[in-house]
């Protein structure tokens, strides 16, 4: 049963927006080094392995993980193996702009499906949430200027950033769903592993075929290195943890609009990068996303 918003509930899914947002940004910096695919391998196995001192028992033949694989696998392929794969293949042929407005449409993704296939129902308020959480990712991306939207032109990796949206929405949609040993559910190690088993091989398969039909090679060095620690342990570990409690507080429904906190910390990421001071603008999407995320989550 999902619970009210609270503070600390809101911290929690702020913080995996703030993250991916910079996710995102050293995906595009490392484009150049690493195939896509590969680097979510990379990121993935890492992640593995910096998790493995804290949920190594769960690898065990008696472990309670392997009876219930198939949901895991599911897990597992969505939030892990696709993803960030696709995301990291539509920023190869996609801009930015583009890929945060297809992203914007999280919100709708989670109320959708939500109600055609898990009885969820969709209310006034979430639809006024929305709307506005919607109003604030548009002023980010035309910069406060409306004229700028219609420069807007979509090509093929848009198309792979919205099935990675719905692929995440379907995700977070189940982590709601019974069918998790408590020894796994209330171990936050121990669930994400669950799901890293399964996940890190999909990854795996993926890299694979990748490496059957690109010419790319992988250019290792301290920047790569430094790159990998980072989408290891902030979007990945902390920022799944941080994603998966908050869902399973507040349901999939409210967390959803938390992920369009994503572009307004990328167009302030990208003004540090290049030496820009935060606009008005900036403060005019933070207000409506926001209004929208307060007025979804009210009762």
């Amino acid at each position: 049963m999902t619970q009210r918003l609270t503070f600390p509930t809101a911290m929690l899914l702020t913080l995996p927006p703030m993250l991916w947002a910079g996710n995102a940004v050293v995906g595009r910096v490392v484009a150049p080094l690493v195939p896509p695919l590969a680097l979510n391998f990379l990121r993935w196995g890492l992640a593995f392995l910096l998790l493995l001192p804290f949920a190594w028992r769960l690898l065990r033949a008696t472990s309670p993980i392997w009876p219930r694989m198939r949901r895991y696998a599911v897990l597992g392929l969505l939030g892990v193996g696709c993803y960030n794969a696709l995301q990291y293949m539509a920023v190869k042929t996609s801009t930015p702009i583009n890929v945060t407005l297809v992203a914007s449409s999280m919100p709708f993704f989670m109320l959708g499906l939500g109600a055609l296939f898990f009885e969820h129902r969709i209310t006034r308020r979430q639809v006024v949430g929305a709307a506005l959480s919607i109003a604030g990712v548009l002023v980010v991306l035309c910069r406060g200027d409306a004229a700028h939207l219609a420069e807007v032109r979509f090509v093929p990796g848009d198309l792979l950033m919205l099935l990675a949206t719905a692929a995440w929405s379907v995700y977070s949609w189940l982590l709601t769903r019974p069918g998790d040993p408590p020894e796994v559910r209330s171990d936050w190690a121990g669930f994400l592993m669950a799901q890293l088993v399964p996940g890190v091989a999909w990854s795996a398969l993926f890299a694979a075929g990748e490496a059957a039909v690109t010419t790319q090679q992988t250019q290792w060095g301290w920047p790569l290195a430094a790159a990998l620690a980072y989408v290891a342990i902030g979007p990945a570990l902390l920022a799944y943890r941080c994603w998966g409690l908050g869902v399973q507080r507040v349901g999939p429904n409210i967390a959803g609009f938390f992920s369009n906190l994503t572009p307004l910390f990328a167009a302030l990421f990208s003004a540090a990068f290049l030496g820009e001071p935060p606009r008005l603008f900036h403060a005019l999407a933070f207000a409506l996303i926001v209004a929208g995320i307060v007025i979804s989550s009210r009762r």
